[in-house]
């Protein structure tokens, strides 16, 4: 301040001083003492009657001489004075003090000449002692602004005469970058982008001192600072020191990611003008490159066409700078791969290089990205890879291996996202490397260890391999999906959804060709049916079925899977021997059994046998449960699947003795009685089927008679219903021609069944007794069951007072039907036990039936 204060005495005017001059310097030196006052409110105005003085007479854009005439003054007599109001306890008065100094260095011809005194008293108002962290000496945020605006405008009209005060600005603005008032960080931005570009020769010596406060800044709540924040680091670096680009690429990276597209778009800008105009941009190109080529999948399309358009420059740029390098492939340029993606333009060849040569660089690090724990590191890793790999072309080929790796991994992200953006990348990968190589890669994780990822990368990578290179492996990778560890690797679905995607993928790359390894394929589909057990799924597998048949010329999926029954009957059956209710190849075989219709009755040979060996007593009785129950339901279709070409005959003998017959013996245990069952439901499908001829039901009947009585006592409602059925269609095929004593042995286990719980088995057994009183009435021997009818007539005549209406009605006619044997007889005993009925109704319909039956006879 002594230097002030020895200015505070008017020196004598020089000789080039002109009148001018002298006019203002009396006219200021009256007002002067002014400032000198105890007085508040008297400092104050003297102050505004200065600005009154000073803004009465301001000079042009072009009064030279006004302004050389103002110097003088304005240096020996105002800028002291004003800078020691810049200290006064009133806030006003530093106000009017700040406002003073802006019109003095506006009107002065030489402004750099207050920049010896300028430049400390900013710093003492702005930054105090730096090293003691304490507030800055001026509390009002407002006062603060206009300081930092005084200290711009300093900039501005200094220019490289600032060097020499660097340490003080520099000093400011450290302070004012983190200053609590938003507006006074984004004026300290815009005054750091005007002093590094005014002191381009020194700045750098200084400006890494400014990079932590920016950094410290650049996250802040309000999006302007953010932008200014990110400007003034693009001049900063670009006019300082190029070490500090380490420093901020993070910071930087992190705003990519701002909701506001305004910070992306800044980011976007600054970058690009590193690339394009940094002194070490060569140093720098792989950790550049990333951070803009990132904004090429930004949600905005102005910052997409932006990035793309700086890109395009850059490309150009460092093509021009090695022409010389790239000589031979500007000379000879390469056409597109002729199956390059079509929705995508080939970048320029220079940032294709670019690309390519920093690739090695930026593969690491960007692999490490798509692991991140946040859900949006990952989404922009997985975006700039794809973008990346369209760049790089066949290049991609030597970082293969890490590509793929992080890929697999990748794809079993929860992000939608990442997984599209992967997916994308591996379709890249089909598409620009052989198959040679990246099959290699891609089916080796797969022998070791199987999973979802793994097959949508290998299914994505087939996708975008062109037909011609891919025909020569179709085989080897059908083969290769159709192996056990892989088809039958996992019940999820998602593994199993992704494993249809790799047929779906061979199929549509290699079209008609897809021919040669069509029971492959096949063998893999039919895995997936067997696995699978959701609706949607399944019904993908079977248009996937049916393109395959189309590719390969068949009329429809019947008709391939008639192609392939013998080697897909084979492939199923290798391990038959072995197989429990778990196998994967016995949920294949049913596949093969119930969805094939027609193609099956061609494979009898096959199926037959499978049956025979796996539904023997010693075999696991879950899977047997399981074969009976598929027996029974492609019985009930007969004709349009086991007996399609009417051989069905020929193992009759089999399916019954061998298949049956031996699940109809009782052993104990519910799971035991499940499985009888499920005999009796197979057993009553095939008679009832209508495939077997009267002849052929009667050469099972007699071995199967016994069991079907002896099934009349099961627990199970369904087991003794169907019993009953079967009994009857036995009967009625049989006619008269029945054995008298194994007729006798029937009817008291159908008696026996009118009273069980269920109503249904005791009307099916009602309509038994109707059947086998036919049998007797048509034998030539009726007469030797006089005594069995009898007590027969007494039997069903008490259920004709059964509580059940129903059973009362169908017991009114069995008796009518067997009526015939021996009305006389009958009358005897319904007369008997009229009385005895709560209603005599059924009785009475019932003698009045017989005494018409005698008038008619």
């Amino acid at each position: 301040m002594a230097a002030l204060a020895a200015a505070d005495t008017p020196a004598p005017l020089g000789p080039a001083e002109t009148a001018e001059t002298a006019e203002l310097s009396r006219a200021l030196s009256r007002l002067l003492p002014g400032l000198e006052t105890d007085s508040k409110l008297g400092r104050r105005r003297a102050l505004e009657a200065l600005q009154r003085e000073l803004e009465a007479v301001q000079p042009g854009p072009s009064d030279a001489a006004g302004a050389a005439a103002f110097q003088g003054p304005w240096t020996r007599l105002l800028l002291p004075r004003l800078l020691r109001c810049l200290a006064d306890p009133a806030e006003g008065c530093r106000a009017l003090a700040t406002h003073l100094l802006d019109l003095g260095l506006r009107r002065a011809a030489r402004p750099h000449d207050a920049l010896p005194h300028l430049l400390p008293a900013l710093a003492a108002r702005l930054a105090g002692s730096e090293v003691s962290m304490r507030p800055p000496a001026e509390p009002c945020e407002e006062l603060r602004l206009a300081l930092v605006q005084l200290l711009r405008l300093a900039v501005s009209l200094g220019g490289t005469a600032l060097a020499p005060y660097l340490d003080d600005a520099v000093r400011v603005l450290r302070c004012t970058l983190l200053d609590p008032f938003a507006a006074v960080r984004r004026e300290s931005c815009a005054c750091a982008t005007a002093l590094a570009r005014a002191t381009p020769d020194h700045f750098h010596m200084q400006s890494e001192s400014l990079v932590g406060p920016l950094m410290q800044t650049i996250a802040h709540q309000h999006w302007k600072v953010r932008v200014a924040v990110i400007e003034a680091t693009g001049t900063v670096i670009q006019f300082g020191s190029g070490k500090s680009v380490d420093d901020v690429l993070s910071h930087l990276a992190q705003r990519l990611f701002d909701d506001v597209a305004q910070v992306r778009q800044a980011v976007t800008t600054v970058v690009g003008s590193w690339l394009l105009e940094l002194r070490d941009r060569y140093s720098f190109f792989h950790k550049l490159i990333p951070l803009l080529l990132s904004s090429l999948d930004d949600e905005l399309p102005e910052i997409r066409q932006s990035a793309a358009g700086l890109w395009e420059q850059i490309g150009q740029q460092w093509q021009k700078e090695n022409e010389d390098d790239l000589k031979d492939k500007l000379d000879f340029a390469t056409l597109p791969p002729p199956h390059y993606p079509l929705q995508e333009n080939r970048p320029g060849l220079g940032c294709r290089e670019l690309v390519f040569r920093n690739l090695s660089k930026i593969l690491p690090g960007l692999c490490q990205d798509l692991t991140d724990w946040v859900v949006g590191t990952r989404v922009k890793a997985a975006q700039l890879l794809a973008v990346l790999l369209l760049h790089a072309e066949d290049h991609t080929t030597q970082h293969l291996e890490l590509v793929l790796r992080a890929l697999q991994h990748a794809c079993a992200d929860e992000e939608a996202a990442v997984v599209s953006s992967c997916t994308k990348s591996a379709e890249l990968i089909g598409t620009f490397v052989s198959p040679e190589v990246f099959l290699k890669f891609t089916l080796s994780p797969l022998r070791k260890s199987p999973s979802a990822s793994s097959l949508r990368v290998l299914a994505a990578v087939l996708r975008g391999c062109p037909r011609e290179a891919l025909q020569p492996h179709l085989s080897a990778v059908a083969m290769e999906l159709a192996k056990a560890h892989i088809c039958q690797a996992s019940e999820n679905k998602l593994y199993l959804e992704h494993l249809l995607l790799c047929v779906q993928a061979l199929m549509a790359g290699g079209q008609e060709d897809c021919s040669t390894c069509s029971l492959p394929l096949l063998q893999v589909l039919l895995a997936i049916l067997a696995i699978s057990g959701t609706a949607d799924l399944d019904r993908k597998v079977h248009e996937t079925v049916g393109s395959l048949a189309e590719l390969e010329g068949s009329d429809g999926p019947q008709d391939i899977y008639r192609k392939h029954m013998a080697a897909l009957m084979e492939w199923v059956m290798a391990s038959h021997g072995n197989w429990t209710v778990y196998s994967p190849e016995l949920a294949q075989f049913c596949v093969l059994v119930s969805q094939t219709g027609p193609a099956v009755g061609e494979a009898l040979h096959y199926v037959i046998p499978t049956l025979r060996t796996c539904l023997q007593p010693t075999r696991d009785p879950q899977m047997r449960l399981k074969l009976l129950s598929l027996l029974s339901k492609v019985l009930l279709r007969a004709q349009e699947t086991v007996d399609s070409q009417g051989q069905l005959h020929a193992y009759l003998e089999t399916l019954v003795t061998d298949i049956l017959i031996p699940n109809l013996q009782w052993h104990a245990g519910r799971t035991a009685a499940a499985i009888r069952t499920a005999a009796v439901a197979a057993l009553w499908a095939l008679v009832s089927s209508g495939t077997l001829s009267a002849e052929q039901i009667l050469e099972v009947q007699g071995a199967l008679m016994p069991q079907m009585v002896t099934t009349l006592e099961e627990d199970s409602q369904m087991t003794r219903m169907l019993s009953c059925r079967i009994i009857n269609l036995f009967l009625q095929t049989a006619g008269n021609r029945s054995e008298p004593e194994k007729l006798v042995k029937i009817y008291p286990e159908l008696l026996k069944r009118l009273d069980d719980v269920s109503n249904e088995v005791r009307i099916a057994a009602a309509g038994t007794l109707t059947t086998w009183l036919k049998c007797v009435r048509n034998d030539d021997s009726k007469s030797s069951y006089q005594s069995t009818i009898q007590y027969l007539y007494k039997e069903l005549l008490v259920y004709l007072d059964d509580p059940e209406p129903a059973i009362q009605d169908v017991v009114l006619e069995v008796l009518k039907e067997g009526s015939v044997l021996f009305p006389e007889i009958l009358v005897q005993e319904t007369e008997a036990v009229l009385h005895k009925h709560r209603s005599p109704a059924h009785c009475e319909q019932l003698l009045k039936h017989l005494q018409a039956l005698v008038v008619a006879h």
